[in-house]
Parts: structure tokens; C-alpha cells; sequence
């Protein structure tokens, strides 16, 4: 479900600006690479799922688990209650089969 966009702005000091301005990152970049950066955090805080995630920052699900790469961002990170239960639920599904 796409819904509907909201649009937010940040502020930076003029000078700040110009500096990244010299260094390439003019206003169409800065916007992609917080949208980048912010879905990178909700991924790894657990506030977006994967999907979501990738949709905030505009790439497909593989594109964002590079991202993600990138940043050194495991795609799956278990907690350790949560990796038991994973396993938990493996040896129930191999018992099932047997």
C-alpha cells in the first residue's frame, strides 16, 4: 500500500551547505541519502520491517540489504530468545516430518 507522501524538511547552517554543496552533495542527494540513512536506522532500531525499509529509501529490497552491507548492518539479527525459538521451531517441524 503506497498511500499518500508526507513531505518534512530539516534545517542546515548556510555554511554547512555550501561546504557539502562543494563536495557534490547538492539538495537532490542530501535528501536520498537521509531517506537512506533514516531507513537504515528504523531497520536496525526494528521500527521498519526489511519491506518497508526499502520502500522508505527508495530501492528494492535487494538494493536495501546492500545498503544495509554497506553500514554493516546484519540483515537478520536475532536476538538470542529469538534465535532459540527459531531453532525451537525447527526441531518441532523436523520432528513433525519424522
Amino acid at each position: 500500500m503506497a498511500g499518500q507522501i508526507v513531505a518534512f524538511e530539516t534545517q542546515l547552517p548556510q555554511d554547512i551547505y555550501l561546504t557539502l554543496q562543494a563536495g557534490g552533495l547538492f539538495r537532490e542527494a542530501l535528501a536520498q541519502k537521509s531517506r537512506h540513512l533514516l531507513a537504515v536506522y528504523c531497520y536496525q532500531q526494528r521500527l521498519l520491517s526489511l519491506g518497508k525499509a526499502a520502500r522508505l529509501a527508495e530501492l528494492n529490497r535487494w538494493g536495501f540489504m546492500d545498503l544495509l552491507a554497506e553500514h554493516n548492518v546484519p540483515v537478520l539479527n536475532y536476538s538470542e530468545d529469538e534465535l532459540a525459538a527459531e531453532f525451537a521451531a525447527v526441531d518441532q517441524l523436523e520432528q513433525a516430518l519424522d
